[in-house]
């Protein structure tokens, strides 16, 4: 019986571990066809497959270890059929619903930073298995590889074509594609090293100017994550581009390692977080395209959101964070579009996925529709809503895991009653501890379920408030 196998858990969106630490091929050959199994036992009667399609990112090795996965998944007798390349993680849920595959094991650790790798599972409707299906996972490994009479068959298919012609159905790419050669505008694409690299040029062409294409497991010495602090080459490249370039729109787009997570980047270079991009979408969704449905936003997802959602009398669902949980409403519920704070947005239209090159498309299709900069967009909303804010997030490293439970008890046994010196007129507690504070501003403070990290959200009416606010959480926690 494995020893290991008690100390592999699952986050909010997979399992993750430090390479030749906790995640090793020894352990991937034991995750993954109990992974398998499970998909088999949950979905089986539904899809009528055996078939597990198995993905990679362009971390250090990932192709070697999805070619492990793929050899454990067919050695206990389930068919695989394994990317020939690296693909978005949205491009692999997207072949397990196309192909009428169990699901999709995914070999990624998405905005972690290079030391990590990790496994994502996906179901045969395209998007995240629910928590108790990871949990499942959890408490059948104790009982070791399940064993087939006969193995499985492996064959291999390009994920790319099937889902960027599925992407290209849902804009009007050929508007975008004029906008963009005639000059009216410029577009760059920061891919951080990830699996994005390639992606907008496939759907638009080779003007989009693409930088950080180059694969680097180590991603600069930083995290392919759609920070402001690791986006300092795409400022300057704007910059510079509108110091000679005056005429037209320029936006940056940013993607995760994964590429299931986007940020953007103004034409001022100015930071775009999803907290600024989701309500421009809700609201170029609903007037341009005629969509409509539910809004489904995460506990640390920005004030205005629900605002626009009002504009255009659509109702809100709100979820702990973690995209499963928005897929799990998806499957449920008529929904526009879903949205959490660190980027991963995905749309009732398409799979219940995140998926940042969607809504890159759906990005760039508002400012050449609009024929407005995206600050400018979001200012407009603001405007309309009454609703002016500022907000930002700091990830604080923690010594250890036993850190992170001493701080975790002190918010259990003392909760704060005070923040920054504002009263706290309430706490929401359905993922993290959110603080309402007396002057409507708030502050959340989550912890990280894979590594030794404390997460702190501030929205506030400026952003001197929202730092004061981070500023004092930060001294708290230290």
């Amino acid at each position: 019986m494995p020893v290991v196998a008690n100390a592999i858990k699952f986050g909010t969106d997979g399992w993750r571990g430090v390479i030749g630490e906790e995640f090793t091929f020894e352990r991937l050959a034991l995750v993954a066809p109990v992974a398998a199994k499970v998909l088999y036992d949950t979905y089986y009667s539904t899809v009528g497959s055996r078939t597990i399609i198995v993905g990679y990112d362009r971390r250090f090795m990932a192709e070697d270890f999805a070619r492990a996965v793929a050899d454990a998944v067919t050695a206990v007798g389930f068919d695989v059929l394994l990317s020939e390349s690296f693909a978005p993680t949205p491009a692999f849920s997207w072949a397990a619903k196309e192909l009428n595959a169990l699901g999709a094991l995914v070999i990624t650790a998405s905005h972690n930073p290079g030391a990590y790798l990790g496994l994502k599972v996906k179901g045969y409707f395209g998007g995240s298995v629910p928590p108790e299906f990871t949990k499942e996972i959890e408490a059948l490994l104790p009982q070791g590889v399940p064993t087939a009479a006969t193995p499985g068959k492996l064959d291999k298919f390009d994920p790319w074509p099937s889902y960027t012609t599925g992407l290209q159905g849902k804009v009007d790419i050929a508007k975008i594609r004029e906008a963009i050669a005639s000059g009216k505008l410029t577009v760059f694409a920061d891919v951080m090293h990830g699996a994005a690299a390639g992606g907008l040029a496939r759907l638009l062409g080779d003007q989009v100017k693409e930088i950080n294409s180059n694969r680097d497991p180590l991603f600069g010495g930083g995290a392919p994550e759609p920070l402001p602090k690791y986006l300092s080459q795409l400022f300057e490249v704007i910059k510079t581009h509108r110091e000679t370039n005056q005429s037209g729109l320029t936006v940056g787009l940013v993607f995760d390692g994964d590429c299931d997570r986007i940020a953007a980047v103004d034409q001022e270079a100015n930071f775009l977080s999803s907290q600024i991009l989701i309500p421009i979408l809700i609201d170029h969704l609903t007037l341009r395209r005629g969509f409509t449905g539910e809004i489904i936003k995460t506990v640390s997802g920005s004030d205005l959101i629900p605002r626009v959602a009002a504009l255009h009398n659509l109702s809100l669902f709100e979820t702990p964070v973690g995209y499963k949980y928005i897929a799990d409403r998806m499957l449920v519920s008529q929904v526009l579009l879903g949205g959490e704070e660190s980027g991963g947005i995905g749309y009732g239209s398409h799979i219940p996925e995140r998926d940042a090159l969607l809504s890159a498309l759906y990005v760039l299709e508002a400012i050449v529709e609009s024929g407005r900069d995206l600050s400018e967009y979001y200012s407009d909303l603001q405007q309309q809503t009454g609703f002016n804010s500022a907000y930002d997030r700091i990830d604080l490293p923690l010594a250890s895991m036993e850190v992170r439970t001493r701080l975790l008890q002190q918010l259990q046994t003392q909760p704060l009653t005070e923040i920054a010196g504002k009263a706290v007129i309430d706490c929401q507690t359905i993922d993290g501890y959110k603080f309402r504070l007396a002057d409507k501003s708030w502050l959340m403070i989550r912890f990280s379920g894979t590594e030794p990290v404390l997460r702190l959200y501030c929205e506030a009416a400026t952003i001197e408030e929202v730092h004061k606010t981070l500023d004092w959480a930060r001294q708290w926690a230290e």
